[in-house]
């Protein structure tokens, strides 16, 4: 009889970068908020589809990386139209 060895799944680089460019997006400035947003987004689309691989964890926070890098584009420009007038 042969016994399955299975290994834990690791957690996806691309998840935490992405999350990581969430949080930025929102404490810098404009562009380069914007900059972070569309990592964060690009990143947490990355980290959506590796994660539909078994060994590789980071799905829930690739799509919480999308949507707070979508919220942080609307920062962005918020903060934009803010310094201009």
């Amino acid at each position: 009889m042969e016994q399955q060895v299975t290994t834990p799944a690791k957690f996806s680089v691309f998840a935490i970068i992405a999350i990581v460019a969430a949080i930025l997006s929102f404490v810098t400035g404009a562009v380069l908020g914007l900059v972070f947003a569309l990592i964060a987004i690009l990143f947490g689309v990355i980290a959506m589809i590796s994660a539909t691989r078994s060994s590789v964890r980071g799905g829930f926070t690739g799509m919480l990386a999308f949507l707070a890098g979508t919220l942080g584009i609307v920062a962005a420009v918020v903060k934009a139209v803010m310094w201009f007038f």
